[in-house]
């Protein structure tokens, strides 16, 4: 059996109960050793084999999983944050139905859940944005098209933008080309919720001065929109008084 599990932002004791669970149930653990904090390791088991896949191939990992299959063992998959965002999960996934190894997901904290959390910011507060978009620079992995940051800055949405510390001025000029202002609100996290998490409030027009005058070059986030720093929202209905559910009456009287 082989186990996809997230291993959540970076906090060892954010990882979910049950990744933990299997972790020290595993007898196989491969990490992804460029971004998952090895302490998590400290659950394993004193004889876990444990494979660091920053140095392998996606068939040097597919070769453990299939020789730990032939020896009856559990295999721990661990990636960072939660598998289903940038995990390249899937084409480990295919091979495995196409050979019959049953596998499973485990869910983690994703890494743009652990940078709100850094800011204490909510990305959907009421009549400043409902929505979350998240996407990347097109780098050595290209992008589609119809998911340029220019279609995407043209909602005005919350955006959270990945794997893109190294192209800050290309990530601002396409921002304000796609409709942000160049005032817009903006945030830089870097190693949310690690031990030498840092944060950095900005705006769109200076993401890429910030980063360089705190010297971040990777391992952040980019947090773009009116939600990083507003100070003017809309109550919720869900508590307002006057707003009635399943669970509470109207309290008009309030």
């Amino acid at each position: 059996m082989v186990h996809f599990v997230g291993a959540g932002p970076g906090a060892p004791d954010l990882i979910t109960l049950r990744g933990k669970e299997l972790l020290e149930q595993a007898d196989v653990i491969i990490y992804a050793g460029s971004l998952v904090n090895p302490q998590l390791l400290d659950y394993a088991k004193p004889k876990c084999q444990i494979h660091n896949s920053a140095k392998m191939t996606l068939e040097e990992v597919l070769d453990v999983m299939r020789q730990a299959e032939k020896e009856g063992r559990v295999t721990v998959r661990l990636h960072t944050g939660d598998p289903c965002i940038y995990g390249a999960v899937r084409e480990q996934m295919d091979v495995l139905d196409e050979e019959g190894i049953a596998y499973d997901s485990c869910p983690g904290v994703s890494s743009f859940c652990g940078a709100a959390s850094a800011l204490n910011l909510e990305y959907t507060l009421p009549e400043v944005s409902q929505s979350v978009i998240i996407t990347r620079m097109a780098g050595r992995t290209p992008v589609p098209d119809k998911e340029s940051i220019e279609s995407f800055a043209a909602h005005q949405a919350t955006m959270v933008v990945f794997l893109s510390t190294s192209m800050l001025e290309e990530l601002s000029e396409r921002l304000v080309a796609g409709g942000y202002t160049k005032d817009t609100p903006a945030a830089i996290v870097y190693k949310a919720t690690w031990e030498d998490e840092k944060t950095y409030v900005c705006t769109v027009g200076t993401l890429a001065q910030t980063a360089r005058e705190h010297q971040i070059t990777k391992t952040a986030l980019m947090i773009i929109g009116d939600a990083v720093s507003a100070s003017s929202y809309e109550r919720s209905r869900l508590y307002h008084p006057e707003f009635e559910t399943e669970f509470r009456d109207k309290k008009s009287d309030c």
